[in-house]
């Protein structure tokens, strides 16, 4: 058996693929199975690395490294849970030569044997019985030092999982942390709902949606922007408490922090405002961040990539859109209760935002404050009382009816969670969806589409409420320190590559 720890330059890949299948006819035609059926284990790589030496074992998993000193041969292997050293020696395995000569990194084998300590004190397993379960036929990638294209990464997701453990070890995070989010959402009396991906009406959200052809009904439908309208519906028919961990689309541009398809969860309490909602937020983070990261105070990227330290410790700040612009900046929005009274007043401060000559003046504050206030937001802050205008599913404020009982969860400048209390007043809710369709008439793609259906569904009763949306991505980019949403998305999409 040749040394196999150097891996070929990537020019050479094809000639070794040919040298793999070479050694597949000879082990075919040896009379061995190259590809098992199973294989039965007695434990995982990790928890035989944790049991008394001596102790007899049948592991199994996929070989990362191997080096042949002749008589002598070591061989690393690697399941989900980790990895472990074997070891071959001549006068202990009998067939020692044929059965390694065809092997490969990148070959599974599942071997039984005893625990031991080698000389230089890495615990081991010593071979005694060998098989063979799948050959490789293509090597994997640059020798053991990882998968550090990032375009090859995302495209080839299962070579960065092999490669980098740091890759396995935030997907795993990811699987515990919704895993966390169920357990606490049954622990309050909450019950997890599926709702339609098809919809007739692009409701729940201000977004551009995919659109697609429904053949055995010949109409055209959305993939949802939201599940928010059928989880209101199911209220309406007598649920108290739902959530749902679901898929959602947004058909618009891509960046690091934004995605066209991605997770989102979203509950609804009956009898709850936003203020409940705002404690039980608070609550949430508290249980699954101690639980998960061990302490309240973790390390997060800004929206520069930067990384900074945030304490997470409750209470959280609250603000208002209007305290946090006269703080930094001055001005006072109810001052200028007009879109064009508001326009030059923001010219006039000298700030710059993008199109403002065609925005509304909800959209105009929200400019305003992501330019002069959310770069400050470092600590967990609920940012609260939304324009009307951009938030046309929520419930008007009873003291000021140009803002809403809204708010969302800022944390260093990421936006990642959005909460109202709810609209429940169908007439109210006819309205906003007709202004809806005002802006999409003018040439607004993200103007909400009206639905006659939810409308019909509120006038039926609604008890008040408050709902609640969360970007799983987002949130796990933060917890991991990751600043682009695709580190975070197991299989992103990407354009063909064309050879």
């Amino acid at each position: 058996m040749t040394d196999t720890t150097s891996t070929p330059a990537a020019g050479n890949q094809p000639d070794e693929r040919l040298d793999r299948i070479a050694s597949l006819k000879k082990i075919q035609d040896s009379g061995v199975t190259a590809y098992a059926d199973k294989f039965k284990r007695s434990h995982m790589l990790a928890e035989a690395k944790a049991l008394p030496m001596d102790t007899i074992v049948s592991v199994a998993g996929r070989i990362v490294f191997m080096r042949n000193m002749g008589k002598l041969a070591f061989a690393k292997l690697q399941d989900f849970g980790g990895n472990l050293q074997v070891v071959f020696k001549a006068d202990v395995f009998e067939g020692f030569d044929k059965a390694l000569d065809n092997l490969h990194v990148g070959d599974f084998i599942g071997v039984k044997g005893e625990m031991f300590t080698t000389q230089k004190g890495e615990i081991s397993v010593l071979v005694k019985e060998f098989t063979f379960l799948s050959k490789t036929i293509r090597p994997l990638p640059e020798k053991w030092h990882g998968l550090t294209d990032q375009e090859t990464a995302y495209r080839k997701r299962y070579l960065d999982l092999i490669s980098n453990h740091e890759t396995m070890d935030r997907f795993k995070f990811r699987s515990q942390f919704i895993h966390e989010l169920r357990n606490f959402y049954a622990k309050h009396g909450f019950v997890e709902l599926d709702t339609p991906v098809l919809q007739v009406a692009a409701s729940g959200a201000l977004a551009k949606p995919f659109k697609t052809h429904y053949n055995a009904l010949d109409m055209d439908v959305y993939m949802r922007i939201a599940p928010e309208i059928y989880l209101k519906e199911a209220i309406v028919g007598g649920f108290d408490k739902i959530f749902e961990v679901a898929r959602v689309f947004r058909n618009e541009g891509m960046d690091a922090s934004h995605l066209q398809e991605f997770t989102m969860v979203e509950h609804y309490a009956s009898y709850w405002d936003y203020q409940d909602n705002m404690k039980f937020t608070e609550e949430m983070f508290v249980e699954i961040v101690g639980k998960l990261k061990g302490s309240m105070n973790i390390t997060i990227p800004n929206r520069e990539g930067e990384l900074v330290s945030v304490d997470l410790t409750p209470p959280w700040d609250r603000k208002t859109f209007r305290e946090l612009i006269i703080a930094d900046s001055g001005l006072d929005i109810d001052q200028y209760p007009t879109t064009e009274e508001l326009k030059n007043a923001i010219k006039k401060l000298g700030v710059e935002i993008q199109d403002i000559e065609t925005l509304g003046r909800g959209n105009m504050i929200d400019s305003l404050y992501k330019k002069v206030s959310r770069p400050k937001l470092v600590r967990p802050t609920f940012l609260t009382h939304h324009p009307i205008d951009i938030s046309p599913l929520a419930r008007k404020n009873d003291d000021n009816p140009a803002v809403t009982d809204r708010f969302q969860l800022v944390l260093n400048g990421w936006e990642i969670v959005n909460a109202y209390s709810e609209l429940i007043d169908p007439i109210d809710q006819a309205e906003r969806f007709a202004k809806q369709a005002e802006y999409k008439e003018g040439g607004d793609e993200e103007a909400m589409e009206k639905d006659d259906e939810y409308v019909e569904a509120m006038e039926h009763g609604m008890p008040p409420m408050s709902g609640w949306g969360m970007g799983v991505e987002r949130v796990i980019a933060l917890l991991t320190g990751q600043s682009n949403l695709r580190d975070v998305i197991l299989f992103p999409l990407l354009k063909p590559k064309k050879d």
